[in-house]
């Protein structure tokens, strides 16, 4: 879901770097043959978390979430050369989609991929990361921030995600994944530790500095 104007969201597009062709085709053969492929970053999303990454050029990257492997391949584009992307899925299914365009990429080796529960995966991780990108089931995202947090270096980025959740945040009857956005939304906004800032960009995306 898109808070901005489709003419707008457009105009934005057209006037930002352009999306790599290896993205586009990614991009493509996820919404051709994946289910649910409206979880896949958009252009505009994807060029921003490489613009964040490029920006912060980080040594160890954290993301909670693959699904397809766009996202990495953005997060990517900012990582030293002596770099590395850790990725975790549950989702077995996908792990072809994903090495077969992590493999295409000139990041193939910086690109490690974790396949189970993140919960179990995470605490194993000794790395303190510069940027973390949380895109998962949205029941655990709680759980997830308080177990990246302190792996998450001081003047570190963490990005969130589908904060507003199609804009349900703002509704009265709330089902059970809102009610955990919601919470999630004020803790971040909430937490001392951080400067937090909620872009309504695609379906809402946050930005957590730590301290």
């Amino acid at each position: 879901m898109n808070f901005i104007s489709d003419d707008i969201m457009n105009y934005a597009t057209d006037h930002s770097e352009a999306e790599p062709i290896l993205l586009k085709n990614l991009y493509r053969e996820t919404n051709l043959k994946v289910l649910n492929p409206r979880m896949i970053s958009s252009s505009f999303q994807g060029r921003l978390l490489s613009f964040l990454s490029k920006l912060i050029n980080p040594k160890y990257i954290l993301e909670v979430g693959t699904y397809t492997g766009y996202s990495s391949l953005c997060l990517c584009e900012g990582l030293k050369k002596n770099g590395e992307i850790h990725t975790i899925d549950k989702n077995e299914e996908l792990s072809t989609i994903q090495r077969k365009y992590f493999n295409k990429s000139v990041f193939k080796n910086q690109i490690v991929q974790h396949l189970g529960n993140a919960i179990n995966i995470i605490p194993k991780l000794n790395f303190d990361f510069d940027l973390i990108f949380i895109d998962a089931d949205k029941e655990n995202y709680i759980k997830y921030f308080d177990l990246v947090f302190p792996k998450l270096k001081s003047g570190g980025l963490l990005i969130t995600d589908n904060v507003l959740w199609s804009g349900k945040v703002l509704k009265k009857d709330l089902d059970r994944e809102t009610k955990i956005i919601k919470k999630y939304n004020s803790k971040l906004n909430k937490d001392k530790r951080i400067k937090t800032l909620l872009l309504p960009i695609r379906d809402g995306l946050t930005l957590s500095l730590k301290h």
